[in-house]
Formats: structure tokens, sequence, C-alpha cells
């Protein structure tokens, strides 16, 4: 009896757009389901290959709950031919989609210590799945702390969801824009600067850490300063990936893939290759 055909690990499944929200002048966040079966469950901070037919495909964090549900949430930015594709589309078009693949953040292992999430610019769409998971789990944990930081005021991403969060009570929540416009009134500064008066205990913290590299690295160097563990930090490494499942190699960081060992990478296993320019 002949072996039963491998399903082709590159061919997408077809999703339809079910919503559209303009979070920034670039940058949209996308709700899309499948044409056939049920949306796959995924852990917070895996990503999927998202695909627009003719043009190519990219990889993108998943940006909604990860409970279960009907579809997939991604936030996208403009910043080449398949993003800016994907970023036109409307409500009831297709879309290809693979996934989800990757290493998530470990919110289950974080259960009974303080969780401290740092994220900057479109990094925080990464953060959410976790957010929201640890928010909706809020017993689970100790003091639960988040710091942002954008470029400025009009580039703050999810403003509403973040206005909604800093209503609760069980969670601290400190934002700064690197430049102030006339009617800002919070912080100015970068977000590595909000980790010495946060509140919470080193010892028994784990922190995530998503944006863009320069900022990680500061932010990291932050929180080992104020005693935490580099164990107990995990940053997103979001960098060049073409394949998702480790065959072509663009994503090779020393000995690790970023779509296999990754995205999420505990920081101590990565500390002396964080910061090569050339890996």
């Amino acid at each position: 009896m002949s072996a039963a055909p491998q399903l082709d690990p590159f061919l997408p499944d077809i999703y339809s757009v079910r919503d559209v929200r303009r979070e920034l002048p670039d940058t949209v966040t996308l709700e899309v389901a499948p044409k056939a079966g049920a949306r796959p469950d995924f852990e917070p901070g895996q990503f999927n290959m998202l695909y627009a037919f003719g043009i190519g495909e990219i990889a993108i964090s998943l940006s909604g709950s990860a409970g279960s549900g009907e579809t997939f949430i991604h936030t996208v930015r403009e910043v080449g031919a398949v993003s800016a594709a994907i970023s036109k589309l409307e409500v009831g078009a297709e879309l290809g989609l693979r996934g989800p693949y990757g290493a998530g953040w470990p919110v289950n292992e974080a259960e009974g210590s303080d969780v401290v999430f740092v994220a900057g610019g479109l990094g925080l769409a990464p953060l959410r799945p976790a957010i929201l998971h640890v928010l909706a789990n809020r017993n689970r944990y100790g003091r639960v702390v988040l710091l942002f930081g954008s470029r400025n005021p009009t580039e703050l991403l999810y403003r509403d969801e973040l206005a909604d969060w800093r209503q609760r009570l069980d969670v601290d929540i400190d934002v700064t824009v690197d430049h102030a416009d006339a009617e800002w009134r919070g912080n100015v500064g970068v977000v590595p600067a909000l980790i010495p008066r946060a509140a919470f205990d080193p010892t028994d913290t784990i922190a995530f850490v998503c944006g863009p590299e320069v900022m990680m690295r500061f932010s990291v160097a932050a929180l080992r300063d104020a005693g935490v563990p580099l164990d107990h930090v995990y940053v997103s490494m979001e960098r060049n990936m073409k394949c998702a499942i480790g065959l072509c190699g663009h994503c090779q960081f020393g000995p690790t893939f970023v779509c296999k060992d990754g995205p999420v990478m505990r920081f101590d296993a990565i500390a002396d290759i964080f910061s090569i320019r050339e890996i």
C-alpha cells in the first residue's frame, strides 16, 4: 500500500477578511476567517505567514486573543510591497495563510510571578495576545506591569484599548513618547527609562520584551540592572523569516532558526550573539 500523499507545507489556506480597522495612517488590524474548516489554535507570541496573491508572503505576528475563536487577528504596518497590499484589503477580500508557527510567550510558566511587558512601537502587537491572556486570567499572576513607548503621541498603537486597560485597578500601565506634541501630558523619553520606577519584585518577575532591537537591548539591560535574572527575560526576535519551517535559512540566528526556535527566545540563551550585527 502506498503512503498517503504529504501536504505541501508551502500551500496556504484561503482566508477571507471579516473586518478591517485602521490603527494608524500606515497600520491596519485585519480579522480573517478560514474559507473552509476551523481556525487552528495558537499560542501568544506565534506568527502566521500571510500571502497576497500575485505579490508574495510575509511573516506577521498574531495580535488577537489566543482563546477559542473563529478568526485570526493581525496588525500590519506598510513597510513593503506585500504588507502594503495586505493593508489595502477590504472586507470580503481573500488572502492566503500558513500557520501558526514558532515558539510563544511562556504565559503558563509565568503563573504565580509578577509579569512585566515592555513594548516599543509596533512591538505591542505581538505582545497583545499575552497581555489579553494574563488579564483574562488575572488571579493567576502577581503584579502586572505594561510599559509602552512610541515615537510620538500620534503613533500610539491600540489607543482605545490602552485607555480601557488603564481603567483597571489590577494592572500598572506607563506610556512614554520619544517626541511630545503640544497636547501630550505624559512621559517623554525612551521606554527603558520607565523600568527603574516600575513596581515589581525583580526576584520573582517574568519579563516579556518586544520592539526594535536597539530598544530591546536597552530594555534588557535596564531589567538586569533592576535585578531581574536574564533567564526570566524573553524577547521576540522577528527578523528575516521567509519559509517559517526552517528550510530556507534566511532567519538563521547563530545556531538557531528564528522561525522554529523563536520568535520568542529566552534572553540568556541568546545573550552572547544578540547584539552582533552580522548575525
